[in-house]
């Protein structure tokens, strides 16, 4: 159900998106992408877990990896979409007079195309030391999806390598991805709070609501993946969850609540 659910309202949302010329803005440009990476991202492992319940709970090692490699993909894209879509609305509140000419379509462009190649480069980077470890034993994954973590448990040979990469090139993506966001929210408080008007105030914190709750969501959930910890497999699937599975069907749910002209 929830499957079906991401599927058909992330589906509206890029139809409606493409169909209406009033929304042909940069916002609604990264919103029908972040739309389409969400049916990517949870397309990835709900359809394995659906084939779970009927078959055998079973996946060949190269399938597994592939899977791996597609959820570093989809999941790294859709933070540094989130940090276009902030940076969009830095331009629009911060930057009114200019926010035609530094949001023009070549720029709106390659911060799209941007995020898709750092989502690349980040899961080759960190799928290409996998492909040389040995599996051994009966490789039985704690999980309900491939993730980076659960595959290096099951390794026989040294790992300390790939935990090492993955902690560098993650600490890389959620800091510069979550700076972008964060220094775009501190100059857009900072230009609201000067306002004159309680009205004007409500209505540019409205535009930025539905954005900062899925940046909530998304980063919230990934806050408090705590891999390899036999003690927290339950909270490490519950959160899994949250971002792979829950978060794809929540957010075009609030954007179509919280924004007035997608409705």
């Amino acid at each position: 159900f929830i499957y079906l659910v991401t599927l058909m309202a992330n589906s509206a949302i890029m139809i409606v998106i493409r169909s209406n010329s009033h929304l042909r803005s940069p916002m609604y440009f990264f919103l029908s992408h972040l739309s389409f990476i969400d049916v990517c991202f949870s397309s990835v492992t709900v359809p394995q877990v659906l084939m779970n319940f009927f078959t055998r709970n079973t996946i060949s090692q190269s399938s597994c990896i592939a899977q791996m490699f597609f959820v570093i993909l989809t999941g790294c894209t859709e933070i540094f979409i989130l940090a276009a879509m902030a940076y969009d609305r830095y331009a629009a509140i911060c930057k009114p007079l200019y926010y035609v000419q530094i949001m023009n379509p070549a720029f709106c462009r390659g911060l799209l195309v941007g995020a898709w190649a750092i989502g690349f480069i980040y899961a080759l980077v960190n799928t290409l030391p996998v492909l040389k470890l040995v599996f051994c034993g009966q490789n039985i994954i704690k999980h309900f999806s491939c993730e980076l973590p659960s595959l290096l448990a099951l390794s026989c040979t040294e790992t300390l390598m790939n935990i090492i990469i993955f902690l560098i090139t993650a600490s890389m993506i959620a800091s510069s991805s979550f700076s972008i966001i964060l220094v775009s929210y501190i100059h857009i408080v900072s230009t609201v709070l000067k306002l004159h008007s309680s009205e004007a105030k409500r209505e540019t914190f409205s535009t930025c609501s539905s954005h900062l709750i899925v940046v909530v969501l998304f980063f919230g959930s990934g806050c408090f993946m705590r891999p390899n910890s036999a003690s927290s497999i339950i909270v490490d699937e519950f959160f899994s969850i949250q971002y792979s599975i829950l978060t794809p069907m929540l957010n075009p749910i609030i954007y179509s609540l919280k924004t007035r002209e997608v409705k």
